[in-house]
Protein backbone atom coordinates (compact mmCIF):
# COMPACT_ATOMS: atom_id res chain seq x y z
CA UNK A 1 0.00 0.00 0.00
CA UNK A 2 0.91 3.63 -0.80
CA UNK A 3 0.77 6.91 0.81
CA UNK A 4 1.95 10.03 -0.85
CA UNK A 5 3.46 13.00 1.10
CA UNK A 6 2.01 16.09 0.03
CA UNK A 7 2.39 19.97 1.30
CA UNK A 8 3.77 23.31 1.12
CA UNK A 9 7.04 24.20 0.40
CA UNK A 10 8.59 24.45 3.69
CA UNK A 11 6.01 22.73 5.74
CA UNK A 12 8.70 20.25 6.86
CA UNK A 13 7.12 17.82 4.73
CA UNK A 14 10.63 15.90 3.09
CA UNK A 15 12.02 16.10 6.97
CA UNK A 16 8.37 14.23 8.03
CA UNK A 17 9.19 11.70 4.88
CA UNK A 18 13.10 10.96 6.28
CA UNK A 19 11.72 10.65 9.77
CA UNK A 20 9.36 7.70 9.41
CA UNK A 21 11.98 6.18 6.18
CA UNK A 22 15.24 6.90 7.78
CA UNK A 23 16.58 8.33 4.46
CA UNK A 24 18.67 11.32 5.08
CA UNK A 25 17.88 15.00 3.27
CA UNK A 26 18.90 15.59 -0.61
CA UNK A 27 18.66 19.51 -1.10
CA UNK A 28 19.65 18.10 -4.58
CA UNK A 29 16.30 15.79 -4.49
CA UNK A 30 13.75 18.56 -4.02
CA UNK A 31 12.32 18.52 -6.98
CA UNK A 32 12.07 14.81 -7.58
CA UNK A 33 9.86 12.15 -5.93
CA UNK A 34 11.55 10.03 -3.65
CA UNK A 35 9.85 6.87 -2.55
CA UNK A 36 10.88 4.60 0.53
CA UNK A 37 9.40 1.12 2.20
CA UNK A 38 8.53 1.80 6.03
CA UNK A 39 8.27 -1.15 8.47
CA UNK A 40 4.77 -0.83 10.68
CA UNK A 41 6.23 -0.78 14.35
CA UNK A 42 4.19 -4.23 15.75
CA UNK A 43 5.88 -5.45 19.00
CA UNK A 44 3.58 -8.21 18.64
CA UNK A 45 5.79 -9.99 15.83
CA UNK A 46 8.86 -9.49 18.07
CA UNK A 47 7.22 -11.25 20.91
CA UNK A 48 6.46 -14.06 19.00
CA UNK A 49 9.86 -14.36 17.43
CA UNK A 50 11.23 -14.34 21.01
CA UNK A 51 8.21 -17.08 21.76
CA UNK A 52 9.00 -19.59 18.80
CA UNK A 53 13.05 -18.31 18.52
CA UNK A 54 12.05 -17.33 15.18
CA UNK A 55 15.07 -16.49 12.31
CA UNK A 56 12.94 -13.85 10.78
CA UNK A 57 11.04 -11.42 11.58
CA UNK A 58 8.69 -9.85 9.03
CA UNK A 59 6.41 -6.85 9.75
CA UNK A 60 3.89 -5.07 7.76
CA UNK A 61 5.14 -2.53 5.42
CA UNK A 62 4.00 0.69 3.82
CA UNK A 63 5.27 2.91 0.64
CA UNK A 64 5.86 6.52 1.07
CA UNK A 65 6.31 8.54 -1.88
CA UNK A 66 7.64 12.13 -1.16
CA UNK A 67 6.06 14.12 -3.51
CA UNK A 68 7.77 17.79 -4.05
CA UNK A 69 6.25 20.36 -1.90
CA UNK A 70 3.88 23.03 -4.25
CA UNK A 71 2.04 26.24 -3.59
CA UNK A 72 -1.27 26.90 -5.00
CA UNK A 73 -0.55 30.97 -5.39
CA UNK A 74 -0.18 31.16 -9.08
CA UNK A 75 -2.12 29.32 -12.08
CA UNK A 76 2.13 28.31 -12.70
CA UNK A 77 1.91 26.50 -9.10
CA UNK A 78 -1.17 24.65 -9.66
CA UNK A 79 -0.25 23.34 -13.06
CA UNK A 80 3.36 22.15 -11.36
CA UNK A 81 1.01 20.63 -8.44
CA UNK A 82 -1.52 18.71 -11.64
CA UNK A 83 1.83 17.64 -12.87
CA UNK A 84 1.80 14.92 -9.90
CA UNK A 85 -1.79 14.23 -9.47
CA UNK A 86 -0.78 10.92 -11.30
CA UNK A 87 1.20 10.05 -8.82
CA UNK A 88 -1.27 11.21 -6.09
CA UNK A 89 -4.00 8.79 -7.99
CA UNK A 90 -1.87 5.74 -7.79
CA UNK A 91 -1.49 6.15 -4.06
CA UNK A 92 -3.96 4.00 -1.77
CA UNK A 93 -3.83 7.32 0.78
CA UNK A 94 -2.69 10.54 1.13
CA UNK A 95 -0.68 12.35 3.85
CA UNK A 96 -0.96 16.28 4.01
CA UNK A 97 1.93 18.24 5.83
CA UNK A 98 1.06 21.61 7.01
CA UNK A 99 3.03 24.23 8.85
CA UNK A 100 2.27 24.89 12.52
CA UNK A 101 5.19 26.97 13.34
CA UNK A 102 6.88 30.55 12.45
CA UNK A 103 9.22 30.78 9.88
CA UNK A 104 10.85 33.84 8.80
CA UNK A 105 12.55 32.38 5.76
CA UNK A 106 8.88 31.56 3.87
CA UNK A 107 7.71 33.94 1.21
CA UNK A 108 5.54 37.14 3.15
CA UNK A 109 2.06 36.10 1.75
CA UNK A 110 2.96 32.30 3.45
CA UNK A 111 4.17 33.90 7.19
CA UNK A 112 0.90 33.59 8.50
CA UNK A 113 0.39 30.34 10.22
CA UNK A 114 -3.20 28.86 9.94
CA UNK A 115 -2.57 25.09 8.79
CA UNK A 116 -6.61 24.56 8.91
CA UNK A 117 -6.64 27.35 6.03
CA UNK A 118 -4.18 25.49 4.15
CA UNK A 119 -5.47 21.81 4.07
CA UNK A 120 -8.72 23.71 3.11
CA UNK A 121 -6.91 25.12 0.26
CA UNK A 122 -5.12 21.76 -0.39
CA UNK A 123 -8.55 19.79 0.01
CA UNK A 124 -9.84 22.34 -2.60
CA UNK A 125 -7.12 21.77 -5.49
CA UNK A 126 -8.27 18.34 -5.03
CA UNK A 127 -11.95 18.61 -5.05
CA UNK A 128 -11.39 20.44 -8.24
CA UNK A 129 -8.80 17.74 -9.83
CA UNK A 130 -11.56 15.41 -9.17
CA UNK A 131 -14.39 17.33 -10.55
CA UNK A 132 -12.71 17.27 -13.96
CA UNK A 133 -12.48 13.39 -13.62
CA UNK A 134 -15.75 12.84 -12.45
CA UNK A 135 -17.39 15.26 -15.81
CA UNK A 136 -15.20 13.93 -18.66
CA UNK A 137 -16.43 10.24 -17.11
CA UNK A 138 -20.37 11.64 -17.05
CA UNK A 139 -19.21 13.09 -20.80
CA UNK A 140 -18.12 9.53 -21.94
CA UNK A 141 -20.83 7.59 -20.15
CA UNK A 142 -23.48 9.11 -21.79
CA UNK A 143 -22.17 9.07 -24.96
CA UNK A 144 -21.91 5.54 -24.78
CA UNK A 145 -25.15 4.98 -23.37
CA UNK A 146 -26.88 7.33 -26.28
CA UNK A 147 -26.05 4.37 -28.48
CA UNK A 148 -27.71 0.54 -29.18
CA UNK A 149 -26.06 -1.55 -26.15
CA UNK A 150 -26.83 -5.07 -24.70
CA UNK A 151 -29.93 -4.81 -22.23
CA UNK A 152 -26.88 -5.89 -19.22
CA UNK A 153 -24.17 -3.52 -20.81
CA UNK A 154 -27.10 -0.20 -20.62
CA UNK A 155 -27.92 -1.35 -16.95
CA UNK A 156 -24.09 -1.65 -16.46
CA UNK A 157 -23.40 2.01 -17.42
CA UNK A 158 -26.41 3.47 -15.95
CA UNK A 159 -25.70 2.35 -12.75
CA UNK A 160 -22.00 3.49 -12.76
CA UNK A 161 -23.77 7.22 -14.31
CA UNK A 162 -26.21 7.65 -11.03
CA UNK A 163 -23.20 6.97 -9.06
CA UNK A 164 -20.98 9.05 -11.05
CA UNK A 165 -23.54 12.17 -10.86
CA UNK A 166 -23.85 11.62 -7.19
CA UNK A 167 -20.22 12.55 -6.69
CA UNK A 168 -20.24 15.44 -9.02
CA UNK A 169 -22.46 17.04 -7.21
CA UNK A 170 -20.91 16.54 -3.76
CA UNK A 171 -17.82 17.64 -5.39
CA UNK A 172 -19.71 20.98 -6.56
CA UNK A 173 -20.74 21.10 -3.06
CA UNK A 174 -17.62 20.89 -1.88
CA UNK A 175 -18.03 17.50 -0.49
CA UNK A 176 -15.27 14.65 -0.80
CA UNK A 177 -16.08 12.27 -3.11
CA UNK A 178 -15.84 9.74 0.51
CA UNK A 179 -19.02 11.38 1.83
CA UNK A 180 -21.63 10.03 -0.64
CA UNK A 181 -20.61 6.48 -1.85
CA UNK A 182 -22.92 4.35 0.27
CA UNK A 183 -20.97 0.81 0.72
CA UNK A 184 -17.91 -1.02 -1.77
CA UNK A 185 -20.18 -1.80 -4.48
CA UNK A 186 -20.44 1.93 -5.39
CA UNK A 187 -16.60 2.73 -4.78
CA UNK A 188 -15.65 -0.01 -7.29
CA UNK A 189 -17.68 1.82 -9.92
CA UNK A 190 -15.71 4.61 -9.37
CA UNK A 191 -11.88 3.11 -8.48
CA UNK A 192 -10.95 3.08 -12.15
CA UNK A 193 -10.67 7.12 -12.21
CA UNK A 194 -8.28 6.95 -8.72
CA UNK A 195 -10.37 9.82 -7.14
CA UNK A 196 -8.48 11.72 -4.80
CA UNK A 197 -11.20 13.05 -2.33
CA UNK A 198 -12.10 9.13 -2.40
CA UNK A 199 -9.04 8.47 -0.80
CA UNK A 200 -7.93 8.15 3.55
CA UNK A 201 -6.05 11.27 4.23
CA UNK A 202 -3.77 12.26 7.24
CA UNK A 203 -3.39 15.26 8.26
CA UNK A 204 0.23 16.63 9.79
CA UNK A 205 0.15 19.41 11.89
CA UNK A 206 4.11 20.00 11.87
CA UNK A 207 4.88 21.85 14.91
CA UNK A 208 8.06 24.13 16.38
CA UNK A 209 10.57 22.22 19.07
CA UNK A 210 8.65 24.11 22.06
CA UNK A 211 5.71 22.53 21.61
CA UNK A 212 6.59 19.15 20.63
CA UNK A 213 6.05 17.85 24.47
CA UNK A 214 2.75 18.92 23.78
CA UNK A 215 1.38 19.66 20.70
CA UNK A 216 -1.98 21.07 19.87
CA UNK A 217 -4.39 18.84 18.40
CA UNK A 218 -4.61 20.30 14.29
CA UNK A 219 -8.01 22.15 14.35
CA UNK A 220 -9.47 20.80 11.10
CA UNK A 221 -12.79 18.63 10.84
CA UNK A 222 -12.80 17.35 7.01
CA UNK A 223 -12.25 13.44 6.43
CA UNK A 224 -8.65 13.15 7.96
CA UNK A 225 -7.33 11.66 10.64
CA UNK A 226 -5.21 14.25 12.17
CA UNK A 227 -1.86 13.77 13.89
CA UNK A 228 0.27 16.60 15.06
CA UNK A 229 4.37 16.38 15.43
CA UNK A 230 7.82 18.05 15.44
CA UNK A 231 9.43 17.15 11.96
CA UNK A 232 12.57 18.40 12.95
CA UNK A 233 12.76 16.74 16.59
CA UNK A 234 11.40 13.12 14.90
CA UNK A 235 13.66 13.56 11.86
CA UNK A 236 16.61 13.82 14.40
CA UNK A 237 15.28 11.04 16.31
CA UNK A 238 15.69 9.14 13.26
CA UNK A 239 19.40 9.19 13.22
CA UNK A 240 20.50 8.06 17.07
CA UNK A 241 20.77 4.71 18.24
CA UNK A 242 18.36 3.14 20.75
CA UNK A 243 19.87 4.01 23.72
CA UNK A 244 20.00 8.21 22.83
CA UNK A 245 17.42 7.88 21.67
CA UNK A 246 15.87 7.36 24.73
CA UNK A 247 17.84 10.16 26.44
CA UNK A 248 16.72 12.66 24.15
CA UNK A 249 13.60 12.39 24.19
CA UNK A 250 13.81 11.99 28.12
CA UNK A 251 15.63 15.80 27.80
CA UNK A 252 13.11 16.55 25.68
CA UNK A 253 10.43 15.48 28.06
CA UNK A 254 8.67 13.66 25.19
CA UNK A 255 7.17 10.22 26.00
CA UNK A 256 7.74 8.28 22.47
CA UNK A 257 8.61 8.92 19.12
CA UNK A 258 5.33 10.57 17.04
CA UNK A 259 7.27 8.88 13.69
CA UNK A 260 6.09 5.38 14.83
CA UNK A 261 2.43 7.04 15.58
CA UNK A 262 2.20 8.61 12.09
CA UNK A 263 3.12 4.88 10.44
CA UNK A 264 0.37 3.53 12.48
CA UNK A 265 -2.37 6.34 11.97
CA UNK A 266 -1.45 5.74 7.95
CA UNK A 267 -1.58 2.11 8.26
CA UNK A 268 -5.02 2.73 10.37
CA UNK A 269 -5.96 5.28 7.88
CA UNK A 270 -6.03 2.53 5.02
CA UNK A 271 -8.36 0.15 6.48
CA UNK A 272 -5.55 -2.39 7.09
CA UNK A 273 -5.25 -4.84 10.46
CA UNK A 274 -2.66 -7.71 10.74
CA UNK A 275 -3.12 -10.96 11.74
CA UNK A 276 0.17 -13.18 13.06
CA UNK A 277 1.62 -16.25 12.23
CA UNK A 278 4.55 -17.99 14.03
CA UNK A 279 7.24 -20.40 13.90
CA UNK A 280 10.70 -21.20 14.25
CA UNK A 281 11.39 -20.07 10.78
CA UNK A 282 9.63 -16.75 11.28
CA UNK A 283 7.40 -14.92 12.96
CA UNK A 284 5.44 -12.14 10.60
CA UNK A 285 2.28 -9.87 10.26
CA UNK A 286 0.06 -9.59 7.17
CA UNK A 287 -1.59 -6.76 6.47
CA UNK A 288 -5.09 -7.65 5.15
CA UNK A 289 -8.34 -4.90 4.72
CA UNK A 290 -10.64 -4.60 7.55
CA UNK A 291 -13.23 -7.50 7.10
CA UNK A 292 -11.23 -10.13 5.26
CA UNK A 293 -12.33 -13.32 6.47
CA UNK A 294 -10.28 -16.58 7.01
CA UNK A 295 -10.21 -18.03 3.74
CA UNK A 296 -9.05 -14.88 2.22
CA UNK A 297 -6.56 -14.65 4.96
CA UNK A 298 -4.97 -18.11 3.86
CA UNK A 299 -4.94 -16.93 0.00
CA UNK A 300 -2.58 -14.12 1.70
CA UNK A 301 -0.65 -17.15 2.46
CA UNK A 302 -0.62 -18.99 -0.54
CA UNK A 303 -3.25 -20.21 -2.92
CA UNK A 304 -2.73 -23.77 -1.53
CA UNK A 305 -3.65 -22.75 1.71
CA UNK A 306 -7.10 -21.39 0.75
CA UNK A 307 -7.74 -23.75 -1.52
CA UNK A 308 -7.51 -26.74 0.97
CA UNK A 309 -8.23 -24.50 3.80
CA UNK A 310 -9.70 -26.71 6.72
CA UNK A 311 -10.10 -24.38 9.54
CA UNK A 312 -8.05 -21.16 11.08
CA UNK A 313 -6.71 -22.26 14.69
CA UNK A 314 -7.25 -18.62 15.68
CA UNK A 315 -6.13 -16.89 19.16
CA UNK A 316 -6.29 -13.37 19.79
CA UNK A 317 -2.49 -12.03 20.59
CA UNK A 318 -3.49 -10.25 24.44
CA UNK A 319 -4.58 -13.69 25.04
CA UNK A 320 -1.56 -15.80 23.89
CA UNK A 321 0.85 -13.41 25.53
CA UNK A 322 -1.20 -13.53 28.46
CA UNK A 323 -1.49 -17.35 28.90
CA UNK A 324 2.55 -17.51 28.14
CA UNK A 325 2.29 -19.81 24.91
CA UNK A 326 0.20 -21.50 22.36
CA UNK A 327 0.12 -24.99 24.91
CA UNK A 328 -1.42 -22.54 27.86
CA UNK A 329 -3.86 -20.29 25.46
CA UNK A 330 -5.44 -23.75 24.62
CA UNK A 331 -5.42 -25.36 28.17
CA UNK A 332 -7.35 -22.11 29.05
CA UNK A 333 -9.84 -22.11 26.26
CA UNK A 334 -8.45 -19.55 24.40
CA UNK A 335 -7.55 -20.96 20.97
CA UNK A 336 -10.61 -21.07 18.78
CA UNK A 337 -11.56 -23.24 15.57
CA UNK A 338 -12.48 -20.91 12.76
CA UNK A 339 -14.19 -21.48 9.49
CA UNK A 340 -14.21 -20.30 6.18
CA UNK A 341 -16.41 -17.10 7.13
CA UNK A 342 -14.41 -15.73 10.34
CA UNK A 343 -13.87 -12.39 9.69
CA UNK A 344 -10.24 -12.08 10.69
CA UNK A 345 -9.38 -9.40 13.41
CA UNK A 346 -6.58 -7.47 14.21
CA UNK A 347 -4.19 -9.31 16.45
CA UNK A 348 -5.48 -12.59 15.78
CA UNK A 349 -2.42 -15.18 15.83
CA UNK A 350 -3.83 -17.95 13.33
CA UNK A 351 -2.59 -21.14 12.43
CA UNK A 352 -4.21 -22.61 9.19
CA UNK A 353 -4.93 -26.19 8.92
CA UNK A 354 -5.58 -27.63 5.29
CA UNK A 355 -5.40 -30.34 2.65
CA UNK A 356 -4.05 -30.13 -0.69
Amino acid sequence: MRLALIGPPQSGKTSVFCAITGQVPDPAAAVQERVAVVSVPDERVEWLARLDGSKKKTPATLEFVDVPGFSLATAHDRAEFHRHMPTMRNSDGLVAVVRGFADESVPAYRKRIDPAADLEELQSELLFGDLEQITNRIERLEAALSKPLPAKEKEAGNRELEVARRCKEALEQEKPVSTVLANEEEAKLVRSLALLTEKPLVAVLNVSEDAASDPPVLAYGGNAVNVSLCAKIEAELAELDAEDRSAFLADLGIAEPAGPRLIRACYEALGLVSFLTGGSDEARAWPVPRGTTALEAAGKIHTDIAKGFIRAETVAFSDLEAAGDMKQAKTAGKVRLEGKGYVVQDGDVIVFRFNV
